[in-house]
């Protein structure tokens, strides 16, 4: 995913952040959601109910503020492409999609992009 294109595509999220981003990593991490017996860290959010991981980072979080952040939840809990949600935390989402890694990373700066003043 090119950042350049983000950039161009989500001005008002890139605008809201203090320092330049090279990397969506930098943003958020949507990682498959996978039966990991040495992890327990996400026990909350069962592979077989939810197919990807969110976090939002700090870096994104503090740039946009809390109201953003409950809006996205309330967004992406509604939203037509994603079939199951769980909030673990403000940060970290279970969602069930067919969408790929590249089309949630769109959806959420998509929705972010809605609600930065």
């Amino acid at each position: 995913m090119n950042i350049v294109d983000l950039k161009e595509r989500y001005p008002k999220v890139f605008k809201a952040l203090e320092e330049d981003i090279t990397e969506l990593r930098y943003l958020m991490v949507i990682d498959e959601n996978y039966d990991d017996d040495d992890s327990d860290e996400f026990d909350g959010i069962d592979p077989e109910d939810f197919n990807y991981l969110v976090y939002i980072t700090e870096r994104l979080q503090e740039a946009i503020g809390e109201e953003v952040m409950v809006a996205l939840v309330k967004k992406l809990k509604h939203h037509k492409d994603v079939e199951e949600f769980h909030l673990s935390e403000i940060d970290l989402y279970g969602i069930q999609t067919e969408l790929d890694e590249a089309d949630i990373a769109h959806m959420v700066l998509g929705i972010v992009e809605e609600e930065v003043a």
